[in-house]
């Protein structure tokens, strides 16, 4: 009895003294919280000395970003939690049937994100304080609470904001509104590397950032996820409850308790006197931010959102007459933060009963069977592997229900199709993901409007009110292909990404490649449009061309047919003129002021890391000053250039692609060239009656609601394409494209309408009001506008918007090889 009282005077001393040694961010940073911008490695720095000073806290590394640095996360818990985290995290995957065996957990766990925005920096100062405020002075809500922080999910975006702001800033700072140090240059922080929205990816997962975040979000799920972030400087603060429209997938327990989690901040903040908003503009709809995709696995997802953002710097004068300050901005967000843990705490049995109950959903649609082209299914595999959501095959019978295709009723046949079920912890998840169309209270919303994935990767599918059981796995085609100098070339299909990494690599390397314009046979194969040719005719000094163009096709798992002979069954023999040659087009790409920094950073991104050929990113500072000959493609992605690109900038493009140039213009790109001489664009007005008069008569509270009318807000329309253009190699005569606004142009009178709306629009999926429909009417989509020995190819809807649009992508790569030597892209 004397020895446990000793250990336990031993441990309690030991204990204190441990906290004792725990400096807080102001102590150990230097300056107070508040007064300075803290780098990236700083933050990391002071989570590491917690974590060497307080058994509450363990520290992990769980990836890094593009420019090597560190993203890390935090455990904060109690001492005998922490001796039982992994029990604890088996427990709670246990009760939602994510882990073998079964639990009844009644520990909550709250996940705690920052600084997804780079721009939006207090968060991440907030970050430190909250941490340790947990550990030195509400220890009693950890008995029962494991809280994780991720104190900056965007270090790349953070340090070129703070780094920017070190450089510029007054000393003392300046709070004039027109100071440098509120005038963020393009193309700000708010982006990760790649200009990547982080805080929109999470559920198309393109970036290092996301991807590796997953991973540690699954091994976890928590009941409560916040994402922190800033708004305009003249906002307060607004947190949940959310506005609609909410997902119907989300149950009434997610909604109820994001009104007592308001309720119990409302508290701090009134006794304060700080105001606040709540039901207001951040929705619970489009399944990739922050707060909606972990409400749709279970959480409790919650965005907040401090005035301040990339402009607030140390401190600004608002026009509401006050000052904001950096220090104010952190009180704020590391209150909300603490008010999460306190209501989580008091409600932790509770939050663990309802997550198990959402995990086990009855849902309309029981199963999504998907059906296509391999490459497409594998890719689609791909994503539901990061999202560890299972999935199986069928290989017979049919499969009845919703037919994406057609847009109603209809069946397929089962034969290697992919099976997603939403009998399964995730199947909320799923429905998000496949569903048809999504149900909106209101039309009012922060982002797009429809997003399924059937459509997103070009699949046949059906939605299927039945169960669907997989009694197969597939196994994806290996392909082993071998050197066979007795041919007169080798062809590959021409269908998927994979086929354009793989031109991509030949052209790289040096191999000659052409394809062809026509269907063809050769030795009783048959061969599509666009089919890659590669000739021992054009390669006959390569004295190593059948060992590196079978490596390079193995490499890409690229199945070669191995001609013996150049002369075909249709006519269309290896030398024809319909078998044009391929030049590895020497590509720039335009960013700076003007473009669209997300439109600029989806192309950086596609280039370098998905079809891996290089491009040269020229400034729009310097672009007017050089000489367009030393380029095959120029790319300007979508942007708004009229007040930049003026009439002496123009004649020179039009010079350049007359000498055979292809310019190719992206989304509001193309507005630009709309009704401009020569460049047989012109803006969609469709005949309707002068309503100016009654618009100016809508009352007051109705006009934003009246304006939904006009609007489209990233919508699914069926299109039709035109297979015999090179454009379109690759694709079949209906294309499902994803307007995220309204613009309409005419059908190119000069030209080929490639994929076009003809008549009246047909909405597949998503909103679009009565008026923006009218305006879709007979409108071009994709087209190429021919100028002299040149191109100009028009994407009036960005097939690159957010990176996820899969299927969208093959328009743009043929615009890059198969319309002219020279390509322009805007």
């Amino acid at each position: 009895m004397k020895h446990a009282l000793t250990s336990a005077i031993f441990l309690l001393v030991f204990s204190f003294g441990f906290s004792q040694n725990i400096q807080s961010p102001s102590e150990f940073l230097g300056y107070e919280i508040g007064t300075q911008f803290t780098r990236h490695a700083d933050i990391v720095n002071y989570f590491n000395q917690v974590t060497e000073t307080s058994a509450l806290v363990t520290y992990h590394n769980y990836g890094q970003t593009n420019e090597r640095r560190q993203l890390t996360y935090a455990v904060v818990t109690s001492e005998s939690n922490q001796n039982n985290i992994e029990t604890i995290r088996l427990n709670n995957l246990k009760q939602i049937g994510l882990a073998d065996g079964s639990a009844s957990p009644e520990v909550a766990i709250v996940w705690l994100s920052y600084n997804v925005h780079g721009n939006e920096a207090s968060s991440a100062e907030a970050a430190m304080q909250t941490v340790y405020e947990l550990i030195t002075q509400k220890q009693a809500w950890l008995e029962n609470t494991v809280v994780i922080i991720d104190p900056n999910l965007n270090p790349d975006g953070r340090d070129r904001y703070v780094n920017w702001y070190n450089q510029v800033k007054s000393t003392p700072y300046n709070s004039a509104q027109v100071a440098a140090e509120h005038m963020e240059p393009w193309p700000g922080g708010r982006p990760n590397h790649y200009l990547f929205d982080l805080n929109r990816d999470w559920a198309w997962a393109t970036q290092v950032e996301t991807q590796q975040r997953l991973k540690v979000y699954n091994q976890w799920m928590p009941h409560i996820h916040v994402d922190f972030h800033e708004q305009g400087i003249n906002e307060p603060y607004y947190f949940a409850p959310a506005a609609e429209p909410f997902h119907e997938i989300i149950s009434d327990w997610q909604r109820d308790f994001q009104i007592q989690i308001g309720q119990n901040h409302a508290g701090y903040f009134d006794k304060e006197g700080w105001l606040f908003f709540t039901r207001e503009r951040f929705d619970l709809l489009y399944p990739s931010y922050g707060d909606t995709y972990p409400t749709y696995v279970g959480a409790i997802g919650m965005t907040y959102e401090q005035a301040g953002h990339g402009r607030a710097g140390l401190g600004i004068d608002t026009d509401e007459g006050y000052e904001l300050t950096l220090v104010d901005r952190v009180e704020h967000q590391k209150t909300t933060g603490l008010s999460t843990v306190e209501i989580s705490s008091k409600n932790a049995k509770r939050l663990n009963t309802e997550f198990q109950k959402f995990f086990q959903p009855n849902l309309k649609y029981k199963s999504f069977v998907l059906q296509g082209e391999e490459d497409k299914v594998n890719a689609l595999v791909q994503l539901l592997d990061l999202h560890e959501i299972k999935y199986g095959f069928a290989n017979s019978g049919k499969a009845t229900g919703f037919h994406y295709g057609t847009n109603k009723n209809g069946s397929l046949e089962m034969k290697n199709a992919l099976v997603v079920n939403t009998n399964q912890p995730k199947g909320r998840m799923v429905q998000a993901l496949f569903e048809p169309e999504t149900k909106l209270s209101t039309p009012l919303t922060y982002d797009i409007t429809a997003w399924n994935l059937p459509h997103a990767y070009g699949l046949e599918a059906i939605a299927s009110t039945t169960l669907v059981n997989t009694s197969s796995t597939m196994t994806s085609s290996q392909h082993t292909n071998t050197p066979n100098p007795g041919a007169a070339g080798y062809i590959a299909k021409w269908s998927s990404m994979q086929d354009a990494t793989f031109l991509a690599e030949l052209l790289q390397e040096g191999i000659k490649v052409r394809f062809s314009e026509k269907k063809f046979g050769v030795s009783g194969q048959t061969f599509d449009r666009g089919s890659l040719i590669i000739t021992k005719s054009d390669n006959r000094n390569n004295p190593e061309f059948n060992e590196q163009v079978t490596e390079i096709a193995n490499k890409h798992n690229r199945k070669l047919f191995a001609s013996s002979t150049s002369f075909s069954d249709t006519g269309t023999d290896f030398g024809s003129p319909d078998v044009k040659i391929i030049h590895a087009p020497r590509i720039a790409l335009l960013k700076g002021n003007y473009t669209s920094s997300l439109s600029y950073g989806a192309l950086w991104h596609f280039f370098e890391q998905q079809l891996h050929y290089p491009a040269t990113s020229i400034d729009t500072d310097y672009f007017k000053n050089i000489t367009l000959d030393q380029f095959d493609v120029l790319i300007l992605p979508s942007g708004y250039y009229q007040s930049y690109l003026d009439e002496s900038a123009l004649t020179k493009i039009k010079e350049w692609v007359s000498e055979g140039g292809t310019l190719v213009a992206i989304d509001n790109a193309l507005s630009t060239f709309a009704d401009k001489d020569g460049f047989g664009l012109k803006r969609n007005s469709p005949d309707e009656e002068d309503k100016a008069a009654p618009n100016l008569l809508i009352p007051y509270d109705q006009r934003e609601q009246e304006s939904v009318k006009n609007f489209i807000t990233g919508t699914i329309f069926k299109t039709k394409v035109d297979v015999s253009h090179p454009l379109a190699f690759g694709y079949d005569e209906n294309y499902f494209t994803l307007k995220a606004g309204r613009s309409s142009y005419s059908f190119l009178e000069n030209g080929y309408n490639v994929a076009y709306i003809e008549g009246e629009a047909e909405r597949v999926s998503g909103f679009a009001g009565e008026e923006a429909l009218k305006g879709l009417q007979n409108s071009l989509v994709f087209g190429e506008h021919r100028m002299g020995k040149g191109s100009i190819i028009y994407l009036a809807d960005d097939v690159m918007f957010r990176s996820f649009w899969e299927n969208g992508k093959l328009f743009f790569v043929n615009s890059l090889f198969f319309i002219n030597n020279k390509v322009v892209v805007f």
